[in-house]
């Protein structure tokens, strides 16, 4: 039987707090039913596995970054949406980072579909509509500013810009100022003719 006081929810919560502090690779359900002082069997009468555990902070964190991201965007557009969005990015990596690390955790695609990951897709792509970047080259810039992202507050976060200056705040504002001016002049897609093939596609 269940514990009492125990649920899904509440165990996927506790997991969220664990990983901050130790690391989302490092939250398993043993070292939940030690943090909750019971038997891994009551863990397993709420989740049913370890990749259940994962996704189930994985959604979870989706679910915060998108209500940020949405609450910060409200009444912006343009460079102030970019800003916007960027700062909610690395200040939820910053707060939680092991929330953050549980976002990238992939998927099932029935479960990324029902997800908060496709509403946070959307907001990305109405930031770059304030940009008139649409099709393709919409979807280009998504990639760019999300590998940019994840790039860079994944090496804050190892500590990576620690020890020099300037700080890596002001990198930072400095990037997304740059991005701004990317999108903002964003170059004409080439003729499909004029993109030579890479090496995977070339013959022998």
């Amino acid at each position: 039987m269940p514990r009492a006081g125990l649920s899904a929810e509440r165990i996927i919560g506790e997991a969220a707090e664990l990983a901050d502090e130790v690391g989302f690779e490092q939250v398993t359900i043993s070292a939940l039913a030690r943090r909750f002082g019971v038997r891994v069997a009551s863990l397993y009468s709420h989740l049913d596995s370890s990749h259940a555990l994962r996704t189930g902070i994985a959604l979870l964190a989706l679910e915060e970054l998108t209500d940020r991201a949405a609450a910060a965007l409200a009444g912006r557009a343009g460079r102030d949406a970019l800003v916007a969005f960027a700062e909610v990015y690395r200040d939820y990596a910053r707060q939680h980072p092991g929330r953050y690390a549980a976002s990238r955790y992939r998927l099932d695609p029935e479960t990324a579909a029902a997800s908060a990951g496709v509403r946070h897709a959307r907001l990305l792509r109405a930031v770059l509509r304030g940009y008139e970047i649409t099709g393709d080259e919409q979807t280009h810039a998504v990639r760019l500013l999300g590998s940019v992202f994840h790039g860079y507050v994944s090496l804050e976060l190892e500590g990576g810009f620690s020890h020099s200056s300037p700080d890596s705040a002001r990198s930072w504002a400095r990037i997304v100022e740059v991005l701004d001016g990317l999108l903002r002049n964003w170059p004409e897609a080439p003729r499909p003719d004029a993109i030579r093939p890479d090496a995977s596609q070339r013959g022998s």
